[in-house]
């Protein structure tokens, strides 16, 4: 038997292949994913390694620099599907779920080490249970991104709690946020992320408290005095999926997605760590001072007023020791 193949016929089976390409690639779900941080940012290679290692089932859309939501505007965006994916800050899930609160306290977390153990632990698992059930996102992990110090404009050595008062610091909005300020002395102003640079350089705030990265890559050492190893702060935000992106996968996706996302956050969590080191020598060379305070008087200071707030009575009885003895 003879099969003949007409031009006509040829040109139409092209066509059809033609179209069948573009709408296979549709068929792969799309993640948009938003967060504040820059495309500068070691969190962006962390979401470059994650996007690399989940391309065969899905299409990961970052936007940087709060280019789609603004700060603190993810979590809702997630919640009313209008985003797939996002770097979410504690202090956010807290202003809907004030147990949440406890996680967002200073000098909860010891290092990036006991942020990770807590998190897979047995009492971190409630907390995200706590945030799929009532926010309805699932937690894929903490992100850290260095261990927040405080940055001065002004040149005044800070040694105790006491020396931060009357000082202007520029805090994220959120009632957690605003209570971290005060616990550590200062006036807590809040200013959004992309202000502060013009915010230090003008006067109207006096300081701002970010890990030693954020500070870099922003450029705030530019017009800062100082910086205060306040160490006050283990510095994480989350990387979130909402509820209904995760559940319409596939168990072996969720799989897929979960072990990208621990490899990613490794990565990335080791890259700050080395650059946190790197970088107070290249601030001290850039000619700004290093103040070590009395980290002890800070911490007693915070916790008292942390223990003595409106915010400890959400806490889950006992959170507090359980968290310590990990």
């Amino acid at each position: 038997m003879r099969f003949g193949f007409t031009r006509r016929a040829v040109l139409l089976g092209g066509l059809l292949l033609a179209a069948a390409v573009p709408a296979m690639a549709q068929d792969k779900p799309v993640l948009r994913f938003s967060a504040v941080f820059s495309e500068q940012d070691i969190r962006a290679e962390m979401m470059g390694q994650f996007a690399s290692q989940i391309v065969d089932n899905f299409t990961l859309e970052p936007y940087y620099g709060g280019n789609l939501f603004k700060q603190g505007t993810e979590l809702v965006a997630l919640q009313r599907g209008n985003l797939e994916m996002g770097n979410i800050a504690p202090q956010d899930i807290s202003n809907q779920i004030p147990a949440w609160s406890v996680l967002t306290s200073a000098y909860l977390f010891r290092d990036a080490d006991h942020l990770r153990a807590f998190f897979a632990s047995d009492v971190g698992a409630e907390f995200k249970q706590m945030a799929e059930d009532q926010l309805g996102i699932h937690i894929l992990g903490p992100t850290y991104f260095g261990t927040r110090q405080v940055g001065l404009r002004v040149d005044k050595e800070i040694k105790t709690p006491a020396d931060m008062a009357g000082i202007k610091l520029r805090m994220p909005g959120g009632d957690a946020w605003q209570f971290l300020g005060t616990a550590l002395g200062a006036n807590p102003t809040p200013m959004a992320y992309a202000e502060v640079y013009t915010g230090l350089q003008t006067g109207a705030i006096d300081g701002q408290d970010n890990p030693l990265p954020n500070v870099e890559n922003m450029k705030f050492y530019e017009v800062m005095d100082q910086i205060v190893l306040t160490s006050h702060l283990v510095g994480y935000d989350l990387l979130v999926i909402s509820g209904d992106a995760w559940n319409k996968m596939t168990p072996e996706q969720q799989t897929e997605v979960q072990a990208a996302a621990t490899a990613a956050i490794d990565f990335s969590q080791q890259k700050h760590l080395a650059r946190e080191t790197e970088l107070l020598e290249k601030f001290k060379t850039a000619g700004l001072k290093i103040y070590e305070p009395d980290v002890a008087a800070f911490r007693a200071y915070a916790q008292k007023m942390y223990l003595d707030s409106e915010l400890a009575k959400d806490w889950p009885a006992g959170v507090v020791d359980r968290i310590n003895a990990l």
